[in-house]
């Protein structure tokens, strides 16, 4: 173990700033204009309803910690959240339970394997590993307080919207479409169950979890929710705390560690910040302390990540100066 909750040291942040308000639009309208004809990829069709989404469909959101917004394109189409629910109900789970539980419960480590493993599970004596991933993120939504499965799903829906600032609500066809089709899932919930991961019913928790990867929102949605990380846990539009600061650092450090799936080194090596996708095309990135990004686009590479939305959030990393590991010779070193 490397850190417990005993260490007594004030935690100092590093931030920084982004530059001015008109240099972060020309940047996002840029990386928009730069990308929109990029054709690589292919829309995921294993989900029914998500194969007919229109492939030229590109929107992109900047959000600053201090309320200013910069959109290009289609930013405020809406789509299925996916899995970057994932990001966010983790985020309130952590608030309820704790660092120290959720770790010990879900995990922290990256499996190397794809989202729907079940080879990891079983690798892992049933332990899922991290939240980013299907098995992680199942057994993170059955620890949603609740004392029915519907006051659960309330207190995902409620609190995915304070993240937003806005009341999302769940499109019922992209639900039924992957309730028909997520027999993984739901062998997943299953084999959990079966090494005492869960308590809740495993197939209740599928329910739920379907529910929240079903609810709508647009790439200015996401770039808000990641803003709200950002800032400590407080939504930059209405103000509100949504979750604590130690909750936004330990999701920010799952998202570093897992959000892109078995390219999150890469993600990270490329690109520098926390991140995180979902199969609908969305994609969601955090600066701690400046912003965020939201980004949609529905052709996906084959770890299941949007590839115009990669493309434009490496780009605004790079203009931008938000990448965590970029450093310079301080002045004193210098001439």
């Amino acid at each position: 173990m490397i850190t417990s909750e005993s260490d007594s040291i004030a935690r100092v942040v590093s931030t920084g700033s982004l530059p001015g308000w008109n240099e972060v639009e020309s940047l996002t309208s840029a990386a928009h204009e730069r990308y929109l004809t990029l054709d690589d990829g292919e829309i995921a069709d294993y989900i029914p309803v998500l194969a007919a989404v229109d492939p030229s469909l590109f929107g992109l959101s900047v959000i600053e910690v201090n309320g200013a917004a910069h959109d290009a394109g289609d930013s405020g189409h809406p789509f299925s959240i996916q899995s970057i629910s994932k990001a966010f109900v983790y985020a309130l789970v952590c608030e309820e339970y704790g660092h120290a539980g959720v770790k010990e419960r879900v995990g922290v480590n990256n499996t190397g394997l794809p989202f729907n493993s079940v080879m990891a599970l079983e690798l892992n004596d049933g332990h899922p590993m991290n939240p980013m991933v299907n098995a992680g993120a199942i057994a993170t939504t059955a620890l949603i307080p609740g004392t029915s499965s519907a006051e659960q799903w309330e207190v995902i829906r409620t609190g995915l919207s304070a993240f937003a600032g806005r009341q999302l609500v769940m499109d019922g066809e992209v639900y039924a479409s992957e309730m028909a089709t997520n027999f993984r899932n739901k062998a997943i919930a299953r084999l959990l169950e079966s090494y005492g991961r869960i308590d809740a019913d495993p197939l209740e928790t599928v329910d739920i979890y379907t529910r929240q990867c079903a609810l709508l929102v647009n790439a200015h949605d996401l770039a808000i929710m990641g803003a709200t990380l950002a800032d400590g846990g407080i939504n930059p539009m209405t103000g509100q705390r949504v979750v604590s600061p130690e909750v936004c650092g330990d999701t920010l450090a799952m998202l570093a560690a897992s959000g892109m799936y078995e390219r999150s080194g890469e993600w990270l090596f490329e690109i520098g910040i926390p991140a995180k996708s979902g199969v609908a095309g969305g994609i969601v990135a955090i600066a701690p302390g400046k912003g965020a990004i939201g980004a949609f686009s529905p052709r996906l590479n084959s770890a299941g990540n949007s590839v115009r939305g990669q493309r434009a959030i490496a780009y605004l990393s790079r203009g931008l100066g938000l990448n965590l590991f970029a450093s310079k010779a301080s002045s004193r070193t210098q001439g």
